[in-house]
């Protein structure tokens, strides 16, 4: 495929690169890029084959270079703030694997996030999406007694056979894309909501580090089994766990959403609880959650109350994997015979640059032989709510991730993300050969002595 090269406009000499511009009507100026941002780019073209909606659609500017070029041209005023670019916007997956192919070390997605901002207040979306984004993210994942509520009605949806029945019937196929989301609706565990927020749980035999776990929302709701696994490892390597109470979600739905000031809203009840806790790490389990948590200096940085206090946080966050390589196994672990193989959640390998970690921590596990996966670090299609979004273009790529998965033979596909479990959990049904997907912290957890 051809590569095309095409010039971007940078501000002109009596603006010189680095200064901050006016910034145009409707654009926040505190989310408002450097021009040395946008600048960075060189149009080289090696984030081209690393980006999965131009390897899917070969568009260029469904690439990360042709969509720094439209946001330039947007913010000079000499490309239209229109459908057109919000829908180049909108089916960007945001998983920032340009740039561990950047040369240049561009940080696309805070350019992606910001262009989302923009577009959150010039852009007049549909009435109908326009109330569905309120309720998903101001009703849903920020408030938890209305999560608790969702789970309990789908648990009962779920646990009273209509579930399976409705797919029995084939009815949803009559409804083509209803019928793929379906698919991907999270099997609720009982009891729904993982139960132990503002509890601390001691350190089994001698305490060598005590730690705060951010349970998120989502995960508080599909996954209370993998948070409770999470809790029982960290005890067995020597850790007391906070779960400190007031935590909420982490904020980067909103944030990948174009909704910076609920996110900020969030990000700040979430310093506010943890600060309450002397801990000497903060952890999650969520790739996703952890890339966001971890540029809460970035997301507050214009907050004089807050910056500070966010710097702080952001230093003390680290993902699960990356915290317990860190300190060293000590649990007593049984063999798991097995072959497993690991997807890269994007936001580990490209956002926090974590690879060799959760590869360690499986290979570290008696009995368990791990295969390395073609195309590991290439997106699966979860990334946040494109699955739900963008359904088609996310099936695609998670056909394409199975067929990956296939070719090793493995028994179990290990991540390290919650919607990566979820997808990859459809593409085994759909796609796959029965697969186990597990987060890498549960098959700690399954080893233990």
């Amino acid at each position: 495929m051809s590569v095309p090269s095409f010039p971007i406009s940078l501000p002109s000499d009596s603006q010189p690169a680095g200064s901050r511009p006016e910034a145009p009507s409707g654009f926040s100026a505190i989310d408002r890029p450097e021009w040395e941002d946008y600048s960075r780019c060189i149009r080289c073209g090696l984030c081209l084959n690393e980006c999965p909606t131009y390897r899917e659609l070969g568009v260029e500017m469904d690439s990360p270079r042709g969509r720094i070029y439209q946001m330039v041209q947007v913010a000079e005023g000499r490309l239209p703030l229109g459908e057109s670019f919000v829908r180049h916007i909108d089916l960007c997956l945001d998983c920032r694997a340009c740039e561990t192919a950047c040369p240049s070390g561009v940080e696309y997605g805070k350019l992606v996030e910001a262009a989302r901002a923009q577009i959150e207040q010039q852009y007049r979306r549909p009435l109908l999406e326009r109330a569905l984004r309120r309720l998903a993210f101001y009703h849903l994942i920020s408030k938890p007694s209305n999560l608790k509520l969702a789970g309990f009605l789908l648990r009962c949806y779920q646990a009273s056979g209509l579930q399976e029945l409705v797919r029995r019937s084939g009815l949803l196929k009559q409804f083509g894309r209803l019928g793929a989301l379906e698919e991907l609706t999270p099997q609720i565990e009982s009891p729904t909501f993982f139960p132990q927020i503002g509890k601390v749980f001691p350190a089994r035999g001698k305490r060598r580090y005590r730690v705060g776990l951010h349970a998120g929302c989502i995960a508080n709701l599909a996954f209370a089994r993998l948070q409770e696994a999470t809790v029982r490892v960290l005890q067995e390597n020597g850790c007391e766990v906070v779960v400190p109470a007031g935590q909420i979600c982490c904020g980067a739905l909103p944030v990948h959403a174009g909704l910076r000031e609920l996110a900020r809203d969030l990000a700040r009840r979430n310093i506010e609880a943890f600060s309450k806790e002397p801990v000497d790490a903060i952890l999650t389990n969520a790739a996703g959650c952890g890339s966001t948590l971890k540029e809460y200096d970035h997301l507050l940085h214009g907050d004089t109350a807050w910056a500070e206090k966010a710097v702080e946080f952001a230093g003390r966050m680290k993902d699960v994997t990356e915290f317990l390589v860190e300190i060293g196994l000590v649990q007593k672990m049984r063999p798991l015979a097995a072959t497993v193989t690991y997807q890269d959640s994007c936001h580990l390998a490209h956002g926090q640059k974590i690879r060799k970690q959760p590869r360690e921590l499986l290979e570290a596990v008696p009995g368990l032989r791990f295969v390395e996966m073609p195309l590991a670090d290439i997106c699966c299609g979860s990334a946040g709510i494109y699955n739900i979004t963008e359904t088609k273009l996310s099936m695609q790529l998670l056909e394409k991730k199975m067929e990956a998965v296939n070719s090793t033979g493995a028994e179990i596909v290990a991540t390290a993300n919650p919607g990566c479990i979820l997808q990859l959990r459809a593409g085994a049904k759909l796609y796959g050969k029965g697969q186990q997907v597990l987060h890498v912290v549960e098959l700690l957890d399954r080893a233990r002595g």
